[in-house]
């Protein structure tokens, strides 16, 4: 600082005298550096205003992707192969049958009954079923039947499957009048079968007689 002073007054003084002939040339005033303004310290305090952060709370709402349903295979378990083969068994069930045939018819008087005229039919049972027909009879009815003749009915004890009888049936007829007669099948009372015939014809317009095995059981032959 001095130094700068000391060079001004130096200046001011040649100027004045006027000794040289030639002005000199003024020397370069030298001008201090500036200094940087001092800091002022207030007692007023810095107040900070803490910066506000906006934060964003807005939900997010997670979604799960669904995927498309898918067809789960179902197992099955394979079973083992079948080794045993059941055998059916039929039993067979039992079966009443029975066929009848009138063979022919023939008229008499029956004195000892107390009875007028009478009408004898023969007829053939057979068994064609598959069980035993126990108590095997025939019965005869007439449309013009009177009083009820005791043989009207006979029965054999028992008529074996495949097995034929012929029987001697008598009932209590009109005098002279073509007798339509019925025949029922039984066996132990049940009936099995039960046919008519509008005129029985007479057994020696037939040219067969009276039949000689009444009440034997035969086998049927074909």
């Amino acid at each position: 600082m001095r130094t700068i002073v000391f060079f001004v007054l130096l200046a001011l003084f040649l100027t004045g005298c006027g000794t040289w002939n030639v002005a000199p040339q003024p020397f370069p005033v030298w001008t201090p550096i500036p200094s940087r303004t001092p800091s002022i310290f207030t007692p007023t305090p810095v107040v900070l205003i803490p910066s506000l952060t906006a934060t964003s709370t807005a939900a997010i709402s997670t979604v799960t992707p669904v995927s498309p349903p898918t067809d789960t295979p179902t197992f099955v378990p394979s079973l083992p192969p079948i080794t045993d083969t059941a055998s059916l068994t039929f039993t067979p069930v039992p079966v009443a049958a029975m066929q009848i045939e009138i063979i022919g018819c023939n008229t008499g008087f029956d004195f000892t009954h107390g009875m007028g005229e009478v009408t004898n039919a023969y007829v053939t049972l057979k068994n064609t079923g598959t069980v035993d027909l126990p108590n095997a009879c025939g019965l005869l009815r007439a449309a013009d039947e009177d009083r009820e003749h005791p043989d009207k009915k006979a029965c054999v004890p028992n008529l074996p499957v495949n097995y034929r009888v012929t029987l001697k049936l008598t009932v209590d007829s009109a005098y002279k009048q073509d007798t339509i007669i019925q025949v029922d099948g039984l066996s132990n009372d049940v009936v099995l079968l039960r046919i008519d015939k509008q005129s029985c014809t007479s057994l020696d317009v037939l040219g067969i007689g009276v039949p000689g095995d009444i009440g034997v059981v035969k086998p049927i032959t074909p």
